[in-house]
């Protein structure tokens, strides 16, 4: 089992390798656990997230609006207008800026930056081409510059080009920009006549936004909006560790077609994680065509899909597919207290509806738990004993238009199994459910559990639904079965997650091991390494390989079968080689001298034939039993070196059965990944197959994850596949290996 330091080796898995006849190397070294507040890895790479102050972007004391316009008919003149109104109710002064007009809408107006009266904080850029202002605005000192001009990346090569030149010019300004190709969400008006936690929004298409906006008119509060377009220079991270610290934020929703920096949103979803503050997020780009389309939205990559779905669990990130689930979420999320429990009672006046919803909440992965016999005795006395009440709970309908109503729902909750009550109301049937919609909000202001409805009106115009139900901030309403499994479940993972939280980045490596040394004197730049120098690489991170010798010669190649033991395996070795069986360059079950030496010459004919230069015949211990895997790293263009693991041998083409993870990770995510696995079982054994030691399995991912960390760039490709998981405490050996150098 391995120690907290996630990654040393443990004394049972040294004892493991000698017995095995290999002798253990100093891979790994122990990562401190301590929480620190700054630093870096030992990439070079930050270990926590910058936080902008902001503070001055929301709630400006002045702003300006360059190419300010009060002309009937322009777009200017409709931003000028709201921009006005914007700053009136935050409280700034506002300076019109134009080279033409004396005032605008009754404003003295200045010709230029340099001539504004005072210092601002917000510049608004209403012009075609915003670079040739960033000087003037860096000058004055403007702190913070919005730039809604479009025809930037968006727009293919040359936009980008000229994006990156505005890029440039912001990062020697000392100045904050959001945009290019923005808008004006972040100045719209919220309402402050609501309490309550509230929802930060965060949007790279502004449209996207406007269903979590209009929360608002169902009494949910939102604080900011922050609508970033191409992300010049702010970008969705800067915006997630900001509202992370704001303490009236109770849930970040996200709307993001593409990351601009990988690293970046992981220490931003980092510090979202340690501060306790759930993020929600639509993530475009699943699919091929999606991932086209936002690149030419934004001009970002969307990067590996799959990467990035791994990335966002790994940080608690809850990933939706809708606008309709990410307000849903995000509502839940930001309003409900902590659970008490995880269990779902799903309770209903119908059998099939309440049949109907827990075989969908069951099949999401939520809990619903049997309810005691004492409680379904308590049940019974005010529903009839020919129903079901284990859970899902069926009252049959009269009891909900009397005294008994409230009675069961306060007993449901009563129950210590209990978290979450779930009614879902498939349609009006007053006066009966205008009485259950009540008994509901009731009984939710007397708990700190959490009490879900489902309004399954398609008309939703009922006083049951619009005042009742919408009118109570203890209770959340849904409208769909799909959209309440979906934030349930999200809500209950948020808080399972949030209890358990470690940042990884606390324990990140920040200083090279050994095996670095070591492993740097393999590296080839721009080279693939030969089966037996990759192989070199793993044992430099103490990575179990097979007993096993490179000979050049038929009588070597005998020796040497001699010293590793019969049966052997063949194998040619060589840069050039990727997949040897299809060429016929591996020969197994070798049990004499004489199979030896003909496999010898046969390996070089077939490798003279093919014009490959070998650098010798690998002359290998035969592995016989164990389940086949494949760790391997990945360059990711977003986050960087990513870690794979999956079942190996022809399966990992055939089923594509694999889960991935972001370093840095420890041992409780290396864990879940062999979890994420549809192959799972066969490690612990399937068919009379014995269970296999996983403990070892775990151990390689965390040493490859190192590797991952500390050659950075250097290593473009690792490939460990077969690797052979023993049986339990009979370890994990590396029976083949390829690496690419960078």
């Amino acid at each position: 089992m391995l120690g907290s330091t996630h990654g040393t080796l443990t004394t049972d898995f040294r004892a493991r390798v000698v017995a095995c006849g290999e002798e253990p190397h100093a891979a790994v070294v122990s990562m401190p656990t301590a929480a620190v507040e700054g630093g870096l890895d030992v990439s070079g790479r930050p270990l926590h997230a910058a936080v902008p102050d902001l503070d001055r972007f929301f709630r400006p004391r002045s702003v300006a609006v360059i190419g300010a316009s009060d002309t009937e008919g322009r777009p200017n003149t409709g931003i000028t207008r709201q921009l006005i109104a914007w700053s009136e109710r935050v409280g700034a002064r506002l300076h019109p800026v134009h080279p033409t007009r004396e005032s605008v809408f009754g404003r003295a107006c200045s010709p230029s930056v340099a001539d504004l009266p005072e210092q601002v904080d917000l510049a608004v850029l209403l012009v075609g081409d915003p670079l040739p202002v960033i000087e003037e605005l860096a000058e004055a000192k403007v702190k913070f510059a919005v730039a809604f001009a479009s025809g930037f990346a968006e727009t293919g090569e040359a936009g980008a080009a000229a994006q990156a030149r505005l890029a440039a010019a912001v990062e020697r300004s000392g100045l904050r920009l959001l945009g290019p190709n923005t808008n004006l969400n972040a100045f719209e008006e919220f309402r402050e006549d609501l309490d309550g936690p509230a929802i930060a929004l965060i949007t790279q298409s502004g449209h996207q936004g406007r269903p979590v906006y209009t929360l608002q008119e169902l009494g949910i509060r939102l604080s900011h909006w922050a609508p970033t377009g191409n992300e010049a220079d702010l970008e969705t991270s800067d915006f997630i560790s900001y509202f992370a610290e704001r303490p009236e934020v109770g849930a970040i929703a996200c709307y993001v077609e593409g990351l601009k920096d990988g690293r970046a949103f992981l220490l931003a979803a980092d510090r979202a994680a340690r501060a306790g503050v759930p993020v929600v997020a639509v993530k475009v780009g699943r699919t091929e065509t999606g991932a086209r389309m936002a690149a030419s939205h934004t001009g970002k990559l969307t990067g590996a899909d799959q990467v990035v779905d791994a990335a966002m669990r790994q940080f608690g990130v809850i990933r939706v597919d809708g606008l309709d689930e990410l307000q849903d979420t995000a509502a839940l999320l930001a309003r409900a207290r902590p659970p008490q429990a995880d269990g779902v009672a799903v309770y209903s006046i119908s059998g099939g509806t309440g049949a109907h919803f827990s075989d969908l909440a069951t099949g999401a992965g939520l809990r619903l738990p049997t309810l005691s016999e004492e409680k379904q005795r308590e049940l019974h006395s005010w529903i009839p004993g020919y129903l079901n009440v284990a859970n899902p709970i069926d009252n049959g309908g009269h009891p909900v238009g009397d005294w008994r109503g409230r009675k069961i729902i306060d007993a449901i909750l009563a129950d210590p199994s209990v978290g979450v009550l779930i009614c879902p109301i498939t349609g009006p049937f007053p006066p009966m459910s205008d009485r259950l919609a009540q008994d509901l909000v009731d009984a939710a202001e007397t708990t700190d559990k959490l009490v879900c409805v489902i309004w399954g009106s398609p008309v939703g115009t009922e006083d049951a639904y619009r005042t009742t139900l919408l009118g109570s901030s203890r209770v959340a309403t849904f409208r769909t079965f799909g959209n309440c499994i979906t934030a349930v479940r999200a809500y209950l993972d948020h808080h399972r997650f949030a209890s358990g939280y470690r940042s990884p980045f606390d324990e990140a490596p920040r200083t090279p091991s050994p095996s670095f040394r070591k492993a740097q004197a393999l590296i080839r730049p721009g080279r693939r390494l030969s089966e037996h120098a990759a192989k070199q690489l793993l044992r430099a991170y103490g990575i179990r390989v097979p007993r096993e010798q490179l000979v050049t010669s038929a009588a070597a190649a005998v020796r040497a079968a001699g010293l590793v033991g019969y049966p052997v395996v063949m194998k040619a070795s060589g840069a050039q080689l990727a997949h040897k069986t299809e060429l016929g360059l591996v020969k197994v079950q070798l049990t004499s001298a004489s199979q030896v030496r003909d496999a010898y010459r046969e390996l070089t004919d077939i490798a003279r034939f093919e014009s490959i230069d070998l650098d010798g015949v690998l002359v290998c211990q035969m592995i016989e039993r164990g389940v086949e895997m494949m760790v391997g790293v990945t360059q990711d263009a977003l986050f960087g070196p990513t870690v794979t693991v999956g079942l190996g041998g022809v399966l990992v083409e055939v089923l594509h059965d694999t889960a991935v993870r972001v370093p840095p990770f420890g041992e409780d995510q290396a864990r879940d990944m062999l979890g994420e696995l549809r192959g799972r079982a066969l490690l612990e054994g399937v068919r009379g197959g014995l269970p296999v030691d996983v403990d070892a399995l775990v151990e390689v991912v965390l040493r490859v994850q190192r590797m991952a960390l500390e050659l950075g760039d250097d290593l473009t490709e690792l490939d460990i596949n077969p690797l052979v998981v023993l049986g339990r405490g009979q370890g994990a050996v590396a029976l083949d290996a390829l690496a690419i150098c960078s």
